[in-house]
């Protein structure tokens, strides 16, 4: 939650003499524009439309291992469609441990939830323990990163110093640092602040709360986060008084759900809220039973929700205390997300970043990898626009253990091998962490990370024929002809349009049934168009150019083809696919375990393998494999390598 003041400032320097963009200081005139739109727009947006946005804050943890899951919680949660997510600036711990002004390891959290998890950010920003050349330091940075909303705030006293005398502090309130940021960069950022419901602990009066809650947008600031409250009627109050006295900028409640008996008296003590009757005469019976005071929070919200979007407010900001369960079914409850509909501008997830505007195709291999795939093309110049190729940077990034283990959900090898199997014997064994995760028995492998979508599920029961059969699948889609951009399961790219699809199958397969697939591909060309790579560079391809498989028409626009095929791009893909057999999966059994040199020998061996079915109007990609099964079973299982008889074979 903001934590900031609303005493008056002692900065002169009027709103009306910030400078534009074009005239800035030399060094912050020098650093590329770059990031998302303000979020004052977003905002307009909302209240125009009569369909109120939400949001949510999240605070940076103190462990690596909690930074981690902060991640995995912004893809799980922003699939959900928040408007933009707030990180609180981070005060200490081991995640920050010497991490000061610009390196503060708030600013890699929200660079990183912007370019990697593609959620806009608004980074909070305090003052009150810095002087007027470190906030311009930390603002320049945050423009090179492409952070370009801020919540500015004072600031708690800090717990390891003493503060000098407020007259002897370069920024003694918030206001100050709104001020220079206009001053400094003109009309760039977009600027919110925080307002307190009720008497600000700092302030003599409530009266007095209002006109500093003023003088701070009146220097510049495009909206208002409120501080916690229990009561629509006090927010609704508040806001009334706001007007009152001339503050007419949005005004967004700041929800806190009531998620744990201690977690609700601390808050409400540390933010100086009082805790109404209604609230303490019903926890306080239930308050050794988590799940009832959630059950109870969660209905609490949602009444008190629906009292202010009837009111009209434009969005609701929820302080999620980095949980999600409870934010979630709120959400649900009010009809504000869907998690069984689609909304996505692209069949891929973008970065809201200025650099990738334009960016509208990308090859379909990394689908389940997003994230590495930016990391890996970040310090691309340009990014292509209407056809592959047109402005693609020369080569992709260096592939690294960071890449590999972005964002991880589990790495302790205790933990992956419940998931994938505690003792491997035969490539059968292996062939079941597949078909579990098709099931829904785990969620992840190391080319996935989540449970299967709705597209999947629509071709699901094809694919585990094909994983009992020793054709380990790790990436498809099913052919679509002229489905409605709305449909739940495929559709992209807004209302009024009309999305195709080419089938397309990606998995892992031994050289023996590798030898049967190709002599059913010859019979199947040029219908079938397929690649083949093992680790050591052995490729097999009938096709050399760059093909489409996902497309759409919509009104008023030039045909889109956002996914496609393309054989450069494979090469530098089944690098990253293979070196994932052993970075997140060999290395979880002990060296020279039978599991491990299992998991080696089918990364030396084994092949990876893509297929289109270039007839997305009556094609059955399916058949295929079906005759591949086939052949493979008349052949003899010994023979062709099925259901882990090759594996043991070639390790005797």
């Amino acid at each position: 939650m903001a934590s900031s003041s609303s005493s008056s400032s002692t900065v002169t320097s009027p709103a009306t003499s910030a400078r534009t963009v074009a005239s800035l200081s030399a060094s912050a005139a020098a650093l590329p524009v770059a990031g998302s739109g303000k979020f004052i727009e977003k905002i307009w947006a909302a209240q125009k439309s009569g369909k109120p946005f939400f949001s949510f804050e999240y605070f940076p943890p103190k462990t690596d291992e909690g930074l981690s899951n902060l991640y995995l919680r912004f893809d799980r949660m922003g699939a959900l469609g928040p408007a933009f997510i707030d990180i609180t600036w981070a005060a200490g711990g081991s995640a920050a441990a010497g991490k000061e002004g610009k390196n503060n390891i708030t600013l890699d959290i929200a660079q990183n939830a912007q370019e990697i998890c593609c959620l806009d950010c608004n980074m909070h920003l305090t003052c009150n323990t810095s002087s007027r050349a470190q906030i311009i330091e930390i603002l320049d940075e945050c423009r090179a990163r492409g952070i370009r909303n801020v919540l500015a705030l004072r600031g708690d006293p800090p717990r390891d110093r003493q503060l000098p005398p407020l007259e002897q502090r370069e920024f003694k309130y918030a206001t100050d640092l709104v001020k220079v940021m206009r001053e400094e960069y003109g009309d760039y950022f977009g600027i919110s602040v925080a307002g307190y419901p009720y008497l600000h602990p700092d302030c003599p009066s409530y009266e007095d709360s209002l006109i500093h809650l003023k003088e701070k947008v009146d220097a510049g600031s495009d909206f208002v986060i409120s501080q916690l409250f229990f009561q629509a009627e006090d927010f609704l109050k508040w806001v009334d008084d706001c007007r009152r006295v001339g503050i007419t900028c949005p005004i967004i409640p700041g929800i806190l759900p009531i998620q744990g008996y201690h977690s609700l008296r601390n808050m409400a003590k540390m933010c100086s809220v009082p805790l109404p009757e209604v609230i303490t005469n019903a926890v306080e019976p239930m308050k050794d039973d988590d799940a009832k005071i959630k059950e109870f929070g969660i209905k609490y919200a949602v009444d008190m929700c629906r009292k202010l979007i009837a009111a009209g407010v434009p969005g609701l900001h929820f302080y999620t205390l980095n949980r999600e369960v409870v934010t979630e079914s709120i959400l649900f409850e009010l009809g504000l997300a869907d998690k069984n509909s689609l909304n996505r501008p692209l069949p891929w997830k973008k970065p809201p970043t200025a650099k990738r505007s334009r960016e509208d195709v990308r090859p379909i291999f990394w689908a389940n990898r997003q994230k590495s795939y930016l990391s890996r093309t970040m310090d691309w110049d340009d990014f292509p626009n209407g056809r592959w190729g047109d402005s693609r940077s020369p080569a992709f990034g260096d592939l690294t253990d960071y890449h590999l283990f972005l964002h991880c959900r589990d790495t302790k090898p205790e933990a992956l091998r419940r998931l994938w199997g505690e003792e491997l014997t035969s490539t059968k064994d292996i062939g079941k962490a597949f078909l579990r995760y098709l099931n829904g028995e785990i969620d992840q492998l190391p080319w996935v990370d989540g449970t299967i979508n709705l597209e999947t599920e629509i071709i699901k029961d094809k694919l585990t024929r094909m994983n009992e059969n020793n054709l380990w699948t790790i990436n498809s889609q099913p052919r679509v002809n002229g489905m409605p951009s709305s449909d739940p399961a495929v559709g992209w790219g807004g209302p009024g349009g009309v999305v195709y699809q080419k089938a397309y199958i990606e998995f892992f397969t031994s050289p023996e049934v590798l030898s049967v697939l190709l002599a059913v591909f010859k019979e199947l060309e040029p219908r079938i168009s397929f690649m083949a790579v093992n680790r050591a560079g052995d490729f097999h391809s009938n096709t050399q150019g760059v093909t489409a498989v996902t497309w759409g028409v919509f009104p008023g626009k030039e045909i889109m083809q956002p996914t496609i095929v393309d054989p450069e791009s494979f090469q530098v893909w089944k690098d990253e696919a293979f070196s994932l057999w052993t970075a997140r999966w060999a290395s979880i059994y002990p060296e020279n375990s039978a599991s491990r040199t299992l998991i080696n020998h089918v990364h030396d061996n084994y092949y990876l393998v893509n297929i289109v079915d270039n007839d997305f109007v009556n094609g059955n990609i399916f058949d295929v494999f079906e005759q591949v099964i086939d052949s493979i079973s008349r052949l003899g299982d010994q023979k062709a390598g099925i259901a882990g008889v090759a594996g043991e074979s070639l390790l005797a």
